[in-house]
């Protein structure tokens, strides 16, 4: 990325020296002299996005002087000032279920923009863009020496045409790189490697200028980043896309939480169970669309690792962001993970000189403040549906035989024999324990702990029990070697947790097929199988078809979980098994002590490791480099393809947008509960044949085995059509107890959505959803927004929306709208048999209140007040459009 310098900034440029070195730098301290505010005590968090003001004031690109006084007026205000303002990160993160469809979306851009009469080459990212192929391998094989080799060769076996597609992109487009299958996650790998904390580039008089390094993400965790002090969180691809394409992100100033953390971890608990309590205290609190920030002096005994998993939790909590500042640790991480020694002096004397630093004497204002102290911490879980249900370890027994009576409203103990096998399946049987997730294979005071564990156990003759299929899935390369360095990968292997791949796996719900019988007995006896692993997000239906309630906790805690066999038991005072002997084990006899964990990490956690591991990130393996692409400025779509296809978004599109329209008598698709998540909207797992998009593929000649997953399949518009809506665990409130992607159809009878929303096209009537609270929450995934725009839906209204995925839907052309006035979906008795229409969005503000007249199924008809959540004056333009692409790619065609 160049860096633009604006007409007037010359007052806040200054030139830092280091080492032998000068580099230019916007000037926070300078700003405040020249008399545009005090910005002394901005949070550390704020002032990354105050930079970014300073660094754009004025050059053409929306920023003014009045956006920069408007961050010290935040503080004068007490923390709060919702100006919308246009930011630029430095650069671009993805993953390839997110990046595929958005490079689909570049390369039918160029054919957009060639149809527009415009130069395919105006479509380039123009800030730097790393896309890490991370979420395709599945676990299909488990538990023996050739599970990575063989999961290897079924991922490329599946996604060839998908890889085949990104090697293409690489080479089509500027300023994009991938690093290919089997490296690591892209959020530990960005940890790990791409960040810089503070990063340095040229302007267009050839100077060198440093400043914070920024970055959006394709994915809801790339706000893990923001323990390294680098200010990043995750949007859909479409913004994402934009960014790219040079158009700023427009938001409003945040308000920041302060969230002081004091005292240290007692002996016995991880930073798992500090992020899990992190999180229930965050969601209690309230911190939707907003900055968290970490400071205190519990900070000086966090490690990195620690902050990294809390801060990757972020869209767990809610929080746009949960940002640690720069300090000492930040400084021995980058250095201890291989950064150059120039760099992580330039991060010091930066830090410092434009008031980054965290001392002992910061102390920034806050928006609010709450404070956890440290040594309370006790062992802990989350589960069984959602992060932020915490449950004491101590209590999690008797936590699951509630949630059996009250939630699964299923006996306890009831036995199904296994057929084959010598035991039986009943309710609260572990069938998946996975070591898995940048969010806790990133520490490795958690990876060493749970070596230990294995190491401890395996020397007392304890091993997995037989139903439960086990993994262990790093984040990085530097995982393994320092778990080899220690020779706990050996003990590892002894009780089930065989390396599998170096992806998301279980985590994004590629955990794979348990066995059949397994699967036969726990469908005969309606079970609740369960499963426990050490990632970030326990949605319905994400992890296992098979499986209803799933729990996190610490890798420690897994491999725990793995040998007792089930969540039936207390792990504070129930033997795990017995030993060689017949003597009981309990926890206790094989949890090592801090000291333990923390002198093999200095032993074998090395500077030399991530040195070693990174230095070819690039290049890949044999099976990476044979893949062949074609050398062209469009992209050839193969017709026959069921991987990636051109979607329809572009064609037959104009050089001139549209009006926004009311909405006329639009039918409603779908009523859904409170919580509906994007993995509800558009599920990343596997599918039936019997399903829309398994019939689709059937129709192809697709055999099942080579289905592959709806996150493997986002290239294709036509399988994510049939996705949308169609989570196995979905409950649409139009028909009673229905589980699945089901509605009525315009004939009355029950459907599939997407065959209803088909017909419901094809006669031109319009669409809408109703939801509860925190519609859309979980992943940043786009599809939820295009699928569901897709379908012909042109109003979603919820109780509230969480951040990622309202916007994404206003960058589909969807409008969001808010009930007001204590008005629900159940206090207006809606059935799904009403019309619906919107009226006022032909003169619509941001931020709106607008009419919106329901008639009922019997005639009568009641008018209730919405509020438009098209939240700035740029978004309205976005739906004018049709879309955040249609609004840049006629921007770039009328400058071409």
């Amino acid at each position: 990325m160049t860096v633009i310098v604006g007409k007037d900034t010359a007052k806040t440029r200054k030139t830092l020296t280091v080492g032998d070195k000068s580099i230019a730098y916007y000037s926070i301290p300078a700003a405040q002299d020249a008399g545009l505010g005090d910005f002394s005590k901005l949070p550390a968090a704020l002032k990354v996005v105050l930079e970014n003001m300073l660094r754009f004031e004025d050059d053409g690109f929306t920023v003014s002087v009045d956006d920069i006084k408007a961050f010290a007026e935040w503080g004068a205000k007490g923390g709060k000032n919702p100006r919308e303002i246009a930011y630029r990160p430095a650069r671009v993160l993805m993953q390839d279920f997110t990046g595929v469809p958005a490079v689909v979306d570049l390369a039918a851009m160029r054919d957009g923009i060639v149809a527009l009469g415009g130069d395919a080459n105006k479509i380039n990212p123009l800030n730097p863009v790393d896309l890490v192929i991370d979420h395709s391998v599945m676990i299909d094989e488990f538990g023996n020496p050739r599970a990575f080799q063989m999961n290897v060769d079924r991922e490329y076996e599946r996604n060839m045409e998908r890889y085949t597609f990104l090697k293409w992109g690489q080479s089509a487009f500027n300023n994009f790189r991938v690093v290919p299958p089997g490296t690591g996650i892209c959020h530990q790998v960005n940890l790990e490697y791409l960040a810089q904390t503070v990063w340095t580039d040229e302007d267009q008089n050839g100077e060198t200028v440093a400043y914070p390094d920024t970055l959006v993400g394709t994915d809801s965790h790339t706000t893990m980043v923001n323990g390294l002090a680098v200010l990043g969180w995750g949007v859909g691809g479409i913004e994402a896309e934009a960014a790219m394409l040079g158009q700023p992100i427009s938001m409003l100033i945040p308000e920041v939480i302060g969230f002081e953390l004091t005292g240290e971890m007692m002996e016995g608990t991880t930073g798992t169970d500090l992020v899990l309590k992190v999180v229930e205290l965050l969601r209690a609190k309230g911190v939707v669309g907003k900055f968290v920030e970490f400071y205190g002096a519990g900070l000086d005994k966090l490690p990195l690792a620690d902050r990294a998993t809390i801060a990757n939790m972020a869209p767990e909590y809610g929080a746009t962001c949960g940002f640690f500042p720069i300090d000492d640790e930040t400084l021995r991480y980058l250095r201890n993970t291989g950064r150059d020694e120039d760099r992580v002096a330039l991060v010091e004397a930066y830090a410092k000189e434009n008031g980054f630093w965290r001392g002992a004497d910061y102390a920034p204002v806050y928006t609010d403040t709450l404070h956890l102290d440290m040594g309370t911490i006790v062992p802990a879980i989350s589960g069984p549906k959602r992060p932020q249900d915490y449950v004491a370890l101590d209590n999690a027994k008797a936590a699951f035989t509630k949630e059996m009576a009250e939630t699964f409203k299923r006996p306890m103990g009831k036995q199904v024999p296994v057929k084959g096998e010598d035991y039986s399946m009943d309710s609260g049987k572990v069938v998946i324990a996975s070591i898995t997730s940048c969010t806790n294979t990133s520490n490795p005071y958690v990876m060493i702990g749970a070596g230990l564990v294995a190491r401890k156990a395996a020397a007392l003759g304890l091993n997995r029990k037989p139903w439960v299929k086990t993994s262990l899935a790093p984040g990085s390369q530097v995982v393994s070697a320092y778990l080899e360095a220690a020779g706990l990968q050996e003990d590892l292997d002894k009780i089930g947790f065989n390396l599998v791949g170096y992806g998301c796996t279980t985590c994004i719900g590629n955990s794979g097929p348990i066995q059949a019988e397994l699967s036969q007995a726990i469908a005969e006896g309606d079970l609740v199988a369960t499963s426990v692993l050490s990632g970030n997000r326990n949605f319905e239906g994400r992890i296992s078809p098979d499986v209803r309630a799933n729990y996190l906790a610490s890798p420690p805690l897994v491999v725990a979980y793995a040998l007792a066999g089930t969540l039936d038991i207390d792990l504070t005072s129930e033997p795990l098994g017995q030993d060689k002997d017949g003597n009981d084990v309990y926890l206790k006899d094989i949890w090592p002590t801090s000291k333990e964990v923390a002198d093999l990490v200095e032993e074998t956690v090395t500077r030399e490791a991530f040195q070693s591991k990174y230095a070819d990130v690039f290049k890949g393996d044999e099976k990476w480099q044979g893949v062949e692409t074609t050398d062209s400025l469009t992209y050839d779509w193969p017709a026959t393809s069921t991987y990636v296809q051109n979607p329809p978004y572009f064609q037959g599109m104009g050089m001139e947008p549209g009006v926004i329209s009311n909405i006329e008598n639009a039918k409603v698709l779908a009523i859904l509960g409170d919580m509906i998540t994007t993995d509800h909207i558009s599920p990343a797992g596997s599918f039936k044949d019997t399903t829309p998009a398994g019939k689709y593929l059937i129709d192809r000649q697709v055999p099942v085995r080579e289905f592959n997953s709806y996150g493997s399949r986002r290239g294709n518009h036509e399988i994510m059509m049939r996705g949308t809506f169609a989570n196995i665990r979905i409950k649409n409130e139009m028909l009673d107890g229905v589980e699945g992607g089901y509605t009525k159809g315009p004939d009355g009878e029950q459907t599939s959505i997407f065959d209803a929303s088909m017909a419901y096209q094809e006669a031109g009537t319009p669409l809408v959803i109703f939801g509860g609270e925190q519609y859309g929450a979980g992943s940043s995934r786009d599809w939820a927004a295009k699928g569901t725009a897709l379908l012909g839906v042109k109003a979603v209204i919820a109780e509230s929306f969480e951040r990622i995925h309202r916007s994404n839907l206003v960058g589909m052309g969807v409008i969001p709208f808010e009930f007001t006035g204590g008005d629900t979906r159940k206090s207006l008795g809606l059935k799904g048999d009403e019309t619906v229409s919107i009226s006022g969005l032909d003169t619509i503000q941001p931020l709106q209140e607008v009419p919106c007249t329901i008639t009922f199924a019997d005639g009568s008809t009641k008018v209730i007040t919405l509020k438009c959540r098209i939240d700035t004056a740029v978004e309205i333009e976005y739906i004018e459009n049709g879309g955040v692409l249609h609004y840049v790619l006629r921007n770039l065609a009328k400058a071409s």
